[in-house]
Parts: structure tokens; C-alpha cells; sequence
């Protein structure tokens, strides 16, 4: 039996898990199949056996949406690289010396994210889940929750020195040209967002407080959230119950962002002040990970008068993988009805994916096994989610596993998308926008 021949009778829940990776090594022509086929990474084979049950693609729609996946830049308008598993042993020696709350939660973190560079296994795992996943480039949260210089520094930090150390795989982009040469060039990249506008919050004058968005333009920082959840001086975010709007600060802020090139990002922000800051910019801006209010009422859900006023900015509203958010089955076909809703109803042109979620390595549970048990802390200031907004057993999230993005591109084409429109979807419309904001005298570097 040939592989298309095994693709139509093979029975949905077991795909093609337990199967001899060389039965798909090459297809027809003899050229090499697609990586999420021939994995052995057992995580990676359950959350794409899941999604398989759910779309079942025949062989001929499976093979057309693996082919246009890998000519395609594949952009991530928000995400996070490939996580590592903890090092399990360090962080149980910093408990036991008495390592404070912040220096036991720094240390974790910071593992999780440049493990790959230090640790062979961990950046073989790396790698793979790039190629599964099939993406050029991520978005990629470089920045803590909050406003904090310092604190967002932090993350930007560790994926500098990702894309520095991991060079042969990894590009840390800093232009839209390179991403496009990534493509070419058979690498992956990322390209750097904070979770804030970074301020001193000394308050002297305005123009002093916002002198640190070109610092973190020139560090690499192309895209910035309003606000994370919370109000701040800027505006209300989405967790907050008054819905404020844009504060005159917030005003002042997005025209810092605009004149130096950073990408406005309300994806945390509340109704108003979301719809506030597309009307104040001048730039095209985005809600990089959201969805649709009108399929799901939440807190991280967007209206349609927020969509429509960020479309009109030519921005983009970036689709999440978090079932909660997406409500009902919450699995991959729930995220095709988001997308499917924006792009009807606003635009082909104004819809991406970002996805909000990150493959976790297959050596994450032998590690964490060996972490101590830590008393109960409080919930962190920055975080503000109202109970039951972010909990929920969702049997679909299988389905919304990073490494399924080939599975995505699958499901598009399945919904009657052009080729055309749906590299769109999957990475032209944010690439888009990325070359739209920045400032023309950088617009003709090549890269």
C-alpha cells in the first residue's frame, strides 16, 4: 500500500502515529516529505494525530496544503520559539540555598528559553519543532508583562543570545528583508515584541518618559502592547471592568510608536481604548493573538467595532491558538471559524495567525519531576486574569499544538481558500504590516 492509498483508509484517532517514518520519507516524485509526516516525537504525533481526526484531509488535500505550506513565508504574527524543558537539577539547588520568589522564577524561565543553545538535545528538539511547524518566522514575545525598562529587558535578553548562539538555524531579524531571505536561505527567524511601551515612570515630561521606545527600536523591539490586562497611564486594558479608553499619554505614545516604527499592538487592551488607539494611529496596527467576540464572549476576545477600526488602519487581527478564546470545541476547527469570520466580513487582506502558544520539549516532564514543591504564591499584579477566564478542560487543545501549523494551511485550503489568500493568512498580511510601519528610510535596507 502507497502513502496516498494509506491516507484514505487509515483509521482518524491513530494517523499515522507508530508507523515506520521511511513509509513517508519521500513522496511520488522522490523529493522529501514534510516533517510533521515522518516525525518520532511523540508529542508532536499526538497533537497532529488530533488534528488529523478533526479536519481529515483526503491524500490529494493533505499533500496540496503540506506542498503550498513549505513554498510559503510562514509568519507567526505572536508566539514564542520552541520552549525547552527546565533544568531540573539548578533550579532544586537554588531552592534549597533560599533563592528568593524572583530569582527562582527568573532562572526558570530563563532555561526554558535558551536550553537550546547550551544543551544538544534541547536544540535537536529545537530545530525539528521548526521544521514540523514549517514557520519562517515568529513574532516572538521578547518582553515581560509590564512596563518596566528592566524587566523587559530580561526576555530580549535570552533571545538575543538564542539567535546568536543557534546562528546555523536561527536568524534574529530585525527587517522585514530578513525574513524574506530566512525563507530563501532555509533558516528560521525571530523578529522581537515587548509586552509593554518601556517607561522610567519618573514622570519628569512626556517626551522623556517615551525616549526609551526608540532605545528599544534600536535594540530590536518592532512591536509593542498598549497595555498587558491592568490599566496603566496609557490606556485600560481588557481585564479591567470600567473600560476607560485611551489616556492623553496613550495618545502621545502611539505617535512616539508610529514616528519610530514600532508596531502598536492592542491584542491585552480593553474595548475602548482598543478602538481609541486604531483611530489615533497612523500606521497600520494589530491585536496580534486574539479572536472574534461574536464567536466568544471573553475578556481576550475582540468586537467587531474594535476589528473594523483596526482594519482600517491596514492592520491585521491575529488569530490564537487558546481554546479558551476560542470557545465551543475549542480545536482546530474552531480557529478555521474565527478566521473564516474576519477575513468574510473584513477582509481577506486583514486576518493572520498568531498564535499565543509554544511547543514544549519532550523532555519537559522527566525535568520537572525534579523541582521542589514551592508553597502557594500570589497572583502576579501584572497578570490580571478574572477566575475562569483562563481555565477550562478543552479536549480540542491537542488539535492547537504549535507544530500543527502544515495542518492550519490544510484546513484553509479545505475551506475553499485561494493559494494566494491563504499565504496571506499564514504570513503575507503581517509581513505586510511590518514593512508598512517601519520608517521609510529604512524600508530600502535590503537586509
Amino acid at each position: 500500500m502507497d502513502r496516498r492509498d494509506f491516507l484514505k483508509v487509515a483509521p482518524v484517532g491513530v494517523g499515522l502515529a507508530g508507523l515506520s517514518p521511511t513509509l513517508f520519507a519521500q513522496n511520488d516524485s522522490g523529493s522529501a516529505q514534510h516533517p510533521l509526516l515522518t516525525t518520532q516525537n511523540p508529542s508532536i504525533i499526538r497533537g497532529r494525530d488530533a488534528a488529523l481526526g478533526v479536519l481529515k484531509p483526503s491524500a490529494a488535500e493533505l499533500e496540496r496544503g503540506l506542498k503550498l505550506h513549505a513554498e510559503s513565508v510562514v509568519f507567526d504574527s505572536y508566539g514564542f520559539a520552541p520552549r525547552a524543558s527546565v533544568d531540573g537539577d539548578a533550579l532544586a539547588k537554588l531552592d534549597a540555598a533560599g533563592a528568593s520568589d524572583l530569582e527562582y522564577g527568573d532562572a526558570r524561565e530563563e532555561t526554558s528559553m535558551t536550553r537550546p543553545a547550551t544543551v544538544p538535545k534541547e536544540g535537536a528538539e529545537f530545530r525539528h519543532a521548526f521544521e514540523c511547524a514549517g514557520v519562517t518566522c515568529i513574532f516572538q514575545n521578547a518582553g515581560e508583562e509590564g512596563q518596566s525598562p528592566t524587566r523587559l529587558l530580561k526576555r530580549l535578553a535570552r533571545f538575543t543570545f538564542l539567535g546568536d548562539m543557534l546562528r546555523d538555524t536561527l536568524v534574529r531579524a530585525t527587517l522585514p528583508a530578513d525574513i524574506e531571505n530566512a525563507k530563501k536561505n532555509g533558516k528560521h527567524c525571530l523578529y522581537l515584541t515587548g509586552n509593554g511601551v518601556p517607561v522610567p515612570q519618573t514622570w519628569t515630561s512626556v517626551e522623556e518618559e517615551l525616549g526609551y521606545v526608540r532605545h528599544f527600536f534600536q535594540l530590536g523591539i518592532r512591536m509593542m502592547h498598549v497595555t498587558y490586562n491592568r490599566r496603566n497611564m496609557l490606556g485600560d486594558g481588557c481585564a479591567e471592568p470600567a473600560n476607560g479608553g485611551l489616556s492623553d499619554f496613550g495618545r502621545s505614545a502611539i505617535a512616539e510608536m508610529n514616528r519610530v516604527g514600532v508596531i502598536v499592538d492592542v491584542a491585552h487592551t480593553g474595548y475602548k481604548s482598543s478602538r481609541e488607539a486604531a483611530e489615533a494611529s497612523t500606521k497600520p496596527m494589530v491585536a496580534s493573538h486574539t479572536a472574534v467576540h461574536a464567536l466568544n464572549e471573553h475578556i481576550r476576545t475582540k468586537p467587531d467595532d474594535v476589528i473594523k477600526a483596526i482594519c482600517d488602519t491596514g492592520g491585521t487581527v491575529g488569530i490564537c491558538l487558546i481554546p479558551n478564546f476560542l470557545g465551543k470545541s475549542g480545536d482546530i476547527a474552531r480557529l478555521l471559524d474565527h478566521i473564516d469570520y474576519v477575513a468574510k466580513k473584513f477582509g481577506v487582506d486583514h486576518v493572520s495567525i498568531g498564535t499565543d502558544v509554544a511547543h514544549t520539549s519532550q523532555y519537559a516532564a522527566a525535568e520537572n519531576k525534579k523541582l521542589p514543591k514551592r508553597s502557594r504564591r500570589r497572583k502576579r499584579f501584572a497578570a490580571l486574569w478574572p477566575d475562569g477566564s483562563l481555565g477550562g478542560n478543552w479536549p480540542g487543545r491537542a488539535t492547537l499544538a504549535w507544530t500543527n501549523w502544515p495542518l492550519i494551511t490544510v484546513g484553509l485550503l479545505q475551506r475553499g481558500y485561494s493559494d494566494e489568500d491563504v499565504q496571506k493568512i499564514i504570513g503575507g498580511n503581517i509581513l505586510r504590516v511590518c514593512k508598512e510601519v517601519l520608517p521609510e528610510s529604512l524600508q530600502t535596507i535590503s537586509g
